[in-house]
């Protein structure tokens, strides 16, 4: 079960890596505004797997992307690793502590909410040092976040759903055809 375990690790981390080398190539308003469409991956697996899977893909995610983009150790890197895992660690707290409270729109608006916090926090931090600068951002910022997490949450909302029925039929394929 382990080595099936880390294979679907593998693979999600794959896909959370792909989507957010693909959102690279989509246009912003803002040159480092980013859709987080890779945390759809994240939450769906969360959901479905854990907390460890969610945080592993991650900073799989995080880490080997960077690479992939030249921003490894970089301003970029710093920004989404931390908010990355602020916002699955808040998303997995959630989880644990009111299951049944939060729908995955829910769950993604808070992981959205602690990204973008975290991420302002840390720009004031390490790189800003001017809270005019980040004072201006924090309404745009906010807002997007909100679009983009309701957008996440409900795709991953959908393949969540797509995937326990397909879990469930697999499971009365066994049990039918044995």
């Amino acid at each position: 079960m382990l080595s099936q375990d880390n294979l679907r690790l593998a693979l999600l981390s794959a896909y959370a890596i792909a989507i957010h080398g693909f959102e690279k190539l989509i246009p912003t308003p803002i040159p480092w505004l980013r859709f987080g469409l890779a945390n759809i991956i994240t939450l769906t697996a969360m959901v479905m797997y854990g907390f460890r899977a969610g945080m592993t893909i991650t900073l799989i995610r995080v880490t080997v992307g960077s690479f992939f983009t030249g921003t490894f150790l970089g301003p970029a890197f710093l920004l989404s690793f931390g908010a990355g895992v602020v916002s699955t660690t808040s998303m997995g707290i959630v989880i644990k502590l009111m299951p049944r409270v939060f729908s995955p729109v829910g769950i993604s608006l808070i992981g959205a909410m602690f990204h973008n916090i975290t991420q302002l926090l840390l720009a004031y931090i390490v790189f800003i040092k001017r809270i005019e600068v980040v004072i201006i951002l924090t309404p745009i910022i906010l807002i997007i976040g909100i679009l983009t997490g309701v957008m996440n949450g409900i795709v991953s909302g959908m393949l969540i759903t797509g995937l326990n029925k397909y879990r469930s039929n697999d499971v009365n394929d066994v049990i039918v055809n044995p």
